[in-house]
């Protein structure tokens, strides 16, 4: 919703219904009141304004109510910064149909009995965010698991009271997760947790595992089998993870686009040469599923800063095998900051932008 405020809702109806002198003084049978305004007409006008606006104005009569009601599918309420809680709880039972929710809170607000509502009424929600809920337990996400099959994106980054166990049976209900950020999960991303994903969710297509301590090799091999559609994946901070993880990776998630490794420091030039003779070991299985796309595939994103075992000839390799792998100004997408050996690997377009300089520098006689 862009941030029209209720002030502006008058003036949004005159310019999309209204008339004649603007007054809504209009010939008979022609639209002159918002009680009268046609649910598809309504719902275009709420598009216009902020969500606040539209909980305002699902409340200006029963008729708004039922439309909006059941026509409203993305909503957010982060704007709210005291009682979300008991918003939800209030919210939750009207609209029904909602298909997107973003709570993501400062400071938290939201408790289990606010979440088990959203789980009692909200059977179609496919995209959640609950970051930064600190205050919630275990029992919301198995609320979750019986009550919203159908998630695609859950974003419980920062939730640090939910353990493994409530983890793990959540994805052996939401199997049709795609995007999960699990960022600061320091007690439900384990392991444990890792193996259920890769068993239960194959769909998955991004993760965000950041500053999870307890991830080691045995889970990040266990996403790399389970889950071959993986596209992006956060590591940054699981300083348990050794070559191993990226080897797997590199081996069975022929899609990868992104790789965080940041503090990763038991990263070797193993995991980058490994990195680097998968674009070569996986090129002509790739060129024949996708021929037209294949100058688009590999990683487009390295973060490998404070990864010090590494040296330049590895990452070099890597840098030479992912064109998409930019060390030059303004594109940065090989991030290695904090590896003070590693400046003098460059990207193609930065050999070349070195060689033209030096052309116009030296010009031919």
């Amino acid at each position: 919703m862009v941030g029209i405020g209720g002030e502006d809702l008058g003036f949004c109806f005159e310019r999309l219904v209204m008339g004649g002198d603007g007054r809504g003084t209009m010939e008979a049978g022609v639209i002159t009141e918002w009680k009268d305004i046609p649910m598809e007409l309504l719902l275009r006008i709420v598009s216009l304004v902020d969500d606040r606006t539209v909980i305002m104005a699902s409340g200006v009569c029963s008729g708004w109510r039922d439309a909006i009601c059941l026509g409203l599918t993305h909503l957010s309420l982060s704007w709210c910064k005291n009682n979300m809680n008991n918003l939800v709880l209030s919210l939750a039972p009207k609209f029904t149909k909602l298909q997107a929710l973003t709570l993501r809170q400062d400071k938290p607000q939201l408790e289990d009995k606010a979440v088990e509502m959203i789980a009692n009424r909200l059977h179609d929600l496919q995209d959640l965010d609950l970051s930064k809920s600190f205050k919630l337990s275990d029992s919301s996400l198995y609320a979750l698991a019986l009550g919203c099959p159908n998630l695609i994106k859950l974003n419980i980054s920062g939730c640090s009271a939910f353990s493994d166990a409530a983890l793990a049976y959540l994805t052996g209900s939401c199997r049709k997760l795609k995007i999960l950020n699990l960022c600061g999960c320091v007690k439900g991303a384990s392991n444990r947790a890792l193996q259920a994903i890769g068993q239960n969710c194959s769909q998955l297509q991004s993760l965000n595992l950041g500053w999870c301590e307890d991830v080691s090799d045995a889970g990040v091999m266990s996403l790399a089998y389970g889950c071959p559609d993986l596209r992006a994946l956060d590591l940054c901070g699981c300083v348990r993870i050794t070559d191993e993880s990226v080897i797997a990776l590199a081996n069975r998630c022929l899609h990868l686009r992104s790789l965080g490794l940041y503090y990763c420091q038991n990263i070797t030039d193993r995991a980058m040469y490994s990195l680097a003779q998968s674009r070569v070991k996986n090129k002509h299985e790739m060129w024949e599923s996708m021929k037209s796309r294949y100058s688009e595939e590999g990683l487009m994103n390295l973060n490998i800063s404070q990864c010090t075992a590494l040296t330049p000839p590895a990452v070099q390799a890597v840098c030479d095998s992912f064109p998409a792998l930019h060390t030059c100004p303004g594109r940065h997408s090989l991030i290695i900051s904090g590896c003070l050996s590693l400046t003098s690997v460059h990207c193609a377009c930065a050999f070349q932008a070195h060689r033209t300089a030096s052309q116009l520098s030296h010009p031919a006689h």
